[in-house]
């Protein structure tokens, strides 16, 4: 499992945002269709259907972003121990990201958690963005571009690549 941008991979399958678990909010990309999954959202909207994807609520890394999740979490440790309740850090639900779908019966707002604990990088968020433009390009671009995510989240072994690698897999599928 890899986060990429705005893009969580497992193995072969690819989410806008963080992979749900349960009822959690979220949205899968298939070769079939954009998949709402979670509480009050499921469905599937085929990509002939599909004719722009966009994204909103996107949290961006900012040194304040940073300070403040660190100061989160310590006021957590601190009221943890001095509490001995709660269900310990990170023990917050995420912040959610809308994903906009526009079809030809309107505009669809999917929600996901996001996947980036401090925020993603404004670079990344452009990437994303180009990206989710790309796959409404066409069959063709579409069945190209989220093979070639689905083929290298098959392929890769390790946790998440670093923000240059990122940016690279980004624009090479973006391409």
């Amino acid at each position: 499992m890899a986060m990429v941008g705005l893009f969580w991979i497992a193995e072969g399958d690819v989410y806008v945002g963080a992979k749900p678990t349960g009822q959690a909010p979220g949205v899968r990309l298939t070769p079939d269709g954009v998949v709402a999954l979670g509480d009050g959202q499921s469905g599937l909207h085929l990509w002939e259907d599909v004719r722009a994807l966009t994204v909103s609520d996107v949290p961006v890394k900012s040194l304040k972003r940073q300070v403040g999740m660190v100061t989160d979490m310590a006021l957590d440790i601190v009221m943890n121990l001095a509490m001995t309740l709660g269900p310990g850090v990170g023990g917050e639900a995420p912040p959610v990201m809308a994903l906009d779908l526009e079809s030809h019966d309107g505009t669809h707002e999917l929600k996901a958690y996001v996947a980036a604990a401090v925020g993603y990088s404004p670079e990344e968020v452009e990437l994303s963005r180009a990206l989710l433009s790309r796959l409404t390009e066409g069959a063709a671009t579409m069945a190209t571009t989220l093979a070639a995510m689905s083929e290298w989240g098959r392929s890769w072994e390790g946790g998440t690549p670093r923000g240059a690698q990122r940016e690279e897999l980004l624009r090479r599928w973006a391409d």
